[in-house]
């Protein structure tokens, strides 16, 4: 019997993803030999690429329909045992269907936020847990996991690792915090000139510097930190 070929989709976004990787752990830990296929954005490649689950990264940009075509075709030219859809949206749900996929796995409409997406699924599961990352879990069992979750350490590159080592050499910076004040949502982030703050008291009280983690689009909030206090920016 051949190892089983699974097609994983998460497109987006980073704490989604983080919180579907104990759920693909789970499913590689049963299937130590599977082929699993993890479709994802462009901007969160290398991130499903640190976890070391997936046997290949596939992009698709879900807004550009020759990526979309491109996506569906190359689904179409594989055999699957199953897709298992972590998202539950519409642009997710449809790349299996329309790519030929006979199992496909997803969530019941008791969880799906967009209306009639189970319709595209041919298995529906119902979570009987609270969070999302358990919920996730759920479909991995599903799938055929021993268990809904599974430990994931994620790696990360030598070079990169070697380049913040010297960045922060060059700043005389050996004992910090990092703080992130982004985020997917602007209205879900802490007001920046808060993380200000914090700086100051982390460096007052502890005696700790503080390094800004800051994304692409995020300078603005990157500069306020900053403003309010001076900190080193990576």
């Amino acid at each position: 019997m051949s190892d089983p070929r699974f097609l994983v989709l998460r497109l987006g976004s980073l704490g989604d993803i983080v919180h579907t990787f104990p759920a693909v752990a789970a499913l590689r830990e049963a299937f130590p030999a599977a082929e699993i296929v993890w479709l994802t954005h462009p901007r969160w490649k290398s991130l499903v690429e640190s976890s070391a689950l997936a046997s290949e990264v596939r992009t698709i940009e879900s807004r550009a329909i020759p990526s979309v075509r491109q996506a569906i075709a190359a689904v179409r030219q594989s055999t699957w045992d199953a897709s298992i859809d972590y998202q539950g949206l519409w642009k997710s749900a449809a790349l299996p269907f329309l790519g030929g996929v006979r199992r496909r796995i997803g969530f019941s409409s008791h969880t799906i936020r967009e209306f009639a997406v189970p319709i595209l699924y041919t298995d529906r599961v119902q979570p009987g847990t609270v969070h999302i990352a358990d919920q996730n879990g759920e479909l991995s069992r599903r799938a055929g996991a021993r268990r809904r979750v599974a430990p994931v350490t994620l790696q990360i590159p030598a070079e990169d690792q070697s380049a913040a080592r010297a960045q922060l050499r060059a700043a005389n910076i050996d004992r910090y915090i990092v703080l992130s004040p982004g985020g997917g949502w602007r209205a879900k982030c802490w007001p920046p000139d808060r993380f200000g703050q914090l700086c100051q008291l982390i460096r007052n009280e502890l005696g700790l510097r503080c390094v800004v983690n800051y994304g692409p689009g995020e300078d603005d909030l990157a500069a306020v930190v900053v403003e309010a206090a001076v900190v080193l920016r990576i």
